[in-house]
């Protein structure tokens, strides 16, 4: 039991200790993630459509 304690205790300073972002670092991750997805997402749709029109090209 003491050593539970003492895991929680520990954890509880290494929390105290942590960095934590601000609100705009936040939210300057936040929009390069979106942007990032949204580029590979249309990349892969762009990427699909080719594929589809050289299938139908191939086996018509």
């Amino acid at each position: 039991m003491n050593g539970i304690v003492r895991y929680f205790q520990e954890a509880r300073l290494e929390l105290l200790r942590v960095t934590w972002p601000t609100r705009q670092q936040v939210l300057e991750g936040t929009q390069a993630v979106l942007i990032f997805v949204i580029a590979l997402t249309l990349i892969t749709f762009l990427y699909d459509k080719v594929f589809q029109v050289l299938v139908k090209l191939v086996l018509p």
